[in-house]
């Protein structure tokens, strides 16, 4: 099975490159993607870049040009849910497009015409991911993520993203990579580790965690690769 795996940031996909130690590196639109053999698959990496429109165009790539059947979605997010700590796993049941406002037409949030203001994710894999948490022994929280083209470090964008969405979590990419996958019929799955809750000084905590929380997330995913 071809199975691409996508981070936003390089810090996302080495801990797989070192891994995985054999693999080949391609050159194309601006970005490098990584190809190796690991068991019965063959798998597709890259770092996207951080902001929607590079992981739009990273995640078409890789299924357009590298033909992946699966997209595994690993990296880093801020806590919403008061129940996430860094370092814990959340996978996205649903994802919307926080910043995305035509709301001056009569639209609610997060929608446009023609799409939904959730995209959804796959189930078959949403309960891989939940095995694989069972053997592991890792708590694994189900929840709503929020995405959009500004990293949050502010109270008041916060708890209003949070209560329009109920959103668990928020991020930079993973909305745009389901959106992909919705219409290019990709299952996806999309992890992340918290790496900051979000909120004042958030950034603070972002580049103390990041690390850490990038290599939960990775293994995890790695983890998941040997159940498809």
């Amino acid at each position: 099975m071809k199975i691409a795996i996508l981070g936003a940031m390089e810090e996302e996909i080495t801990p797989l490159l070192e891994i995985l130690k054999d693999y080949k590196s391609i050159k194309y639109a601006n970005n490098t993607y990584y190809t190796a053999n690991y068991k019965n698959h063959e798998l597709i990496l890259a770092y996207s870049k951080i902001g929607k429109v590079n992981s739009t165009l990273s995640a078409s790539i890789m299924i357009e040009k590298f033909k992946a059947q699966a997209l595994l979605f690993t990296g880093v997010a801020g806590a919403f849910n008061p129940e996430l700590e860094i370092g814990d796993l959340l996978y996205a049941t649903k994802l919307v497009q926080y910043d995305l406002d035509i709301t001056a037409f009569g639209h609610p949030l997060g929608f446009v015409p023609g799409n939904e203001i959730f995209i959804q994710t796959n189930e078959k894999l949403n309960n891989i991911a939940l095995e694989v948490a069972k053997e592991l022994n890792i708590k694994l929280k189900a929840g709503i993520i929020a995405t959009g083209d500004e990293f949050i470090c502010d109270e008041i964008k916060k708890a209003k993203i949070k209560e329009i969405f109920n959103a668990d979590a928020c991020e930079m990419e993973g909305a745009s990579v389901a959106l992909v996958c919705d219409a290019l019929n990709i299952p996806c799955f999309i992890l992340r580790a918290m790496s900051d809750k979000a909120g004042e000084k958030a950034e603070f905590d972002f580049d103390e965690f990041v690390v850490n929380s990038a290599k939960i997330s990775a293994n995890f995913v790695l983890k998941m690769c040997d159940k498809l």
